[in-house]
């Protein structure tokens, strides 16, 4: 790897480790201090609605100040703070306001994160999928951690474990190289982003194809569950779903230059409609390594689209900008088939995977209809 390339690994590692710590086990830590679970679901809303305007905000931010490395760096510092405040927080008034901050001060951070290694990548010339992959990685790694910390030490632990992962992602921010100096604009930055066809399309897509995972991440491992898949196994086709997906980011670059950004999109989809459709259809060990060995399509090749795109179409001036609307766009979608799995897995149970196969399709018949239509 170049300097720059490590460098960028390094921030990757960090960032991925802390969510590899927060998003499993934050809920069991709320749980833990007493919360009901419509408590700990409110909390995690709150905080999921307030990342859809504080990510882009610390964007346009970002681009504004012409300083990404400073918000990202700050972001992270200040949401180390808020994880101190996890652990020392008492009740359902306290655990809301460190979730707030953190949702406030972290949307932002893994963005630009990409928005920078994107825009480096570029100019040296080094693979951004391998060293995306380092994130991935780190992961697996930091959940096995949390997981052997938590048992050991209790669920208020891992507050700690998180705050040393995101202060170290702000130190690895403040360590990346400055890149060239871009034009600040003065304004107009969400409007200019949002004025580029190539952006619309894209977050159109993304967030059918991204947000198709959202009845998997609420009710996968309960649907398993309650078929009689023991959690070990669970956790074990949790886990092998991200090697497949670090796989194709350490050595997909050779498949992923020959399809280039239409042809992951397609790919994407299409997996999406298959790994959806098997996971409605049966619990059969094999099949579900099957479908999770999918999740390096469904997600991997959709984000490195998505990183593709936005690296040949986003200028760098909003590059902070772009990234975070991109993110809140495909959060939105997730919120929005969150809430929409809940009720229909109620109803219909595992047959709600069914509806996230039909968002895939969806997607697939936008990306098939524009080359049709010359468009």
């Amino acid at each position: 790897m170049t300097s720059s390339a490590l460098r960028f690994a390094l921030l990757f590692a960090a960032q991925f480790a802390a969510v590899g710590v927060m998003l499993p086990f934050i809920p069991p830590l709320m749980a833990a201090a007493g919360l009901s679970a419509a408590e700990v679901g409110t909390i995690l809303t709150i905080g999921a609605a307030l990342r859809l305007v504080s990510g882009p905000l610390g964007g346009r931010a970002a681009d504004a100040l012409g300083r990404p490395r400073a918000v990202m760096a700050a972001g992270a510092a200040v949401a180390a703070v808020a994880a101190c405040l996890y652990g020392l927080a008492q009740g359902f008034a306290g655990l809301l306001a460190a979730n707030l901050l953190f949702a406030l001060a972290f949307a932002c951070v893994v963005p630009l994160g990409d928005a920078m290694a994107l825009r480096a990548a570029r100019a040296e010339g080094w693979d951004y999928g391998r060293v995306r992959a380092v994130g991935s990685a780190a992961f697996i790694l930091a959940a096995g951690i949390a997981g052997w910390v938590a048992d050991r030490a209790g669920a208020a632990s891992i507050a700690w474990l998180l705050a040393g992962a995101l202060a170290a992602a702000g130190l690895a921010a403040l360590a990346l190289p400055p890149g060239e100096a871009v034009a600040r604009r003065a304004g107009g930055g969400f409007r200019a982003v949002l004025a580029m066809p190539a952006f619309r399309r894209l977050l159109a897509v993304a967030a059918l194809v991204q947000g198709s995972h959202a009845a998997y991440y609420a009710f996968g491992s309960i649907h398993w569950a309650a078929s009689g898949v023991a959690s070990s196994v669970i956790g074990l086709l949790w886990a092998w779903s991200v090697v497949a997906e670090v796989a194709l980011f350490a050595w997909g670059k050779g498949v992923a230059d020959r399809l280039g950004a239409r042809g992951l999109v397609l790919v994407a989809a299409g997996a999406g409609m298959l790994r959806w459709g098997i996971t409605a259809g049966t619990v059969a060990l094999p099949a579900l390594v099957l479908a999770q060995a999918l999740h390096a399509l469904t997600f991997g090749a959709m984000h490195l689209a998505t990183m593709r795109v936005m690296q040949q179409t986003v200028p760098a001036a909003v590059a902070g900008t772009a990234q975070t609307l991109l993110a809140a766009g495909i959060g939105a979608a997730m919120m929005a088939g969150t809430l929409a799995a809940g009720w229909f897995y109620a109803a219909l149970g595992g047959a709600v995977f069914w509806g996230m196969a039909a968002t895939c399709a969806l997607a697939l018949a936008l990306v098939l209809g524009r080359r049709a239509g010359g468009g």
